[in-house]
């Protein structure tokens, strides 16, 4: 019997829960051995199931094929197969709400790449590297639900992974203004080329609801936990304003940042703060944990999502072209992978942290 713990995924069907998949092939801690998604796949194979819409750029795992693909509404029986699960149903925002908070309930952890939790003031939305700590509000989350050891975490959106990290290793200039805009990759709204041939050459200037995740999230990433009130308490700064935008490009999320700080760092100071910056995935030498979590190019024209992306498997953020600007202090440009670290990558090094500090174990 396998010492790995098992692991759920909850709408594996679609791109991202296909991401989960394949990131976890052989993952040192965790095995998939139950996949849930809607109920016109429920009773096929995996494979069947997916059909020609497998979209990695690897093989479908031979694992995985032959699962036969629950129901992901039939709560108490996919919850019985497992561990905890990842989540990446594919609803509207409440009712994914609820059939997290259904599966918390059976006493199974979810750790949901979904928005709807992420401003559940007691469900803790973590970047390992920035801020583990928060994961401490769970104890109040279980109290809420009535669970012992069932809770909901959530990873923040895919956008903000090529700037929140940048801006964290700066906090000691203290950034309080901050400008972005995001060059956001196709395979953010879960589609490829051969899905959506109209944004061939193209460039979209809206996705919906993106902004105003890109100007927040960093905040509550930045906040801390109040346990009078027994939830997380945002940030007040830096204050950001952010522009989102669709490009033609398959994976990764480039942002181009503009930062005005109170205390005037150089520019030595500043690379140096980013190559050295590292959090708890580094000390506890999580699995899936990029070495370098941060990495400093200095040509003029990178970081390039076709060099770049997958830096550290996709896990690490890759910056470059930092300069002094005319209107703001400094300005750079950011490269992150959207459905690794932005996404199944980053969901998958949270349960690490989640596993090494106690709150994941076999049920």
């Amino acid at each position: 019997m396998s010492e790995k713990l098992k692991v759920g995924i909850l709408g594996g069907t679609g791109m991202v829960g296909q991401r989960f998949i394949s990131l976890l092939e052989n993952h040192p801690w965790f095995e998939v051995t139950t996949i849930a998604a809607s109920p016109r796949s429920a009773g096929k194979t995996y494979e069947e199931a997916v059909g020609d819409r497998w979209k990695m750029d690897t093989p479908m795992p031979e694992a995985v094929k032959k699962i036969v693909v629950m129901n992901v509404n039939e709560v108490e029986n996919v919850a019985s197969q497992v561990d905890f699960v990842f989540s990446a149903v594919d609803m509207t925002k409440e009712e994914i709400k609820k059939i997290e908070e259904e599966y918390a309930k059976t006493e199974t952890p979810v750790v949901s790449n979904n928005s709807a939790h992420r401003w559940t003031p007691d469900v803790p939305m973590v970047v390992p590297e920035i801020n583990p700590q928060h994961m401490e509000v769970i104890k109040y989350q279980k109290e809420r639900l009535g669970t012992k050891r069932g809770f909901v975490a959530v990873k923040p959106n895919c956008s903000i992974q090529s700037y929140a990290p940048v801006l964290t290793a700066w906090k000691e200039f203290e950034p309080y203004e901050v400008v972005a805009t995001t060059y956001q990759a196709i395979s953010g709204a879960g589609k490829t080329f051969k899905d959506w041939p109209e944004m061939v050459g193209n460039i979209i200037p809206y996705i919906g609801g993106e902004e105003e995740k890109s100007e927040k999230e960093p905040l509550r990433i930045w906040g801390y936990v109040d346990d009078e009130k027994k939830e997380i308490v945002p940030a007040t700064s830096p204050v950001i304003t952010c522009q989102c935008i669709r490009v033609p490009v398959l994976n990764g999320h480039t942002a181009a940042v503009f930062v005005k700080f109170k205390k005037k760092p150089t520019k030595e100071q500043l690379i140096q703060a980013l190559v050295n910056y590292s959090g708890v995935p580094q000390e506890l030498n999580l699995p899936s944990a990029p070495k370098q979590f941060i990495q400093y190019l200095e040509e003029d024209n990178r970081p390039q999502v076709s060099e770049d992306v997958n830096f550290e498997h996709g896990m690490g953020i890759s910056v470059g072209r930092l300069r002094e600007d005319t209107v703001y202090d400094w300005k750079f440009v950011g490269l992150s992978h959207n459905t690794v670290r932005g996404a199944a990558g980053g969901a998958v090094l949270c349960v690490e942290l989640l596993k090494a500090q106690g709150y994941i174990t076999k049920k």
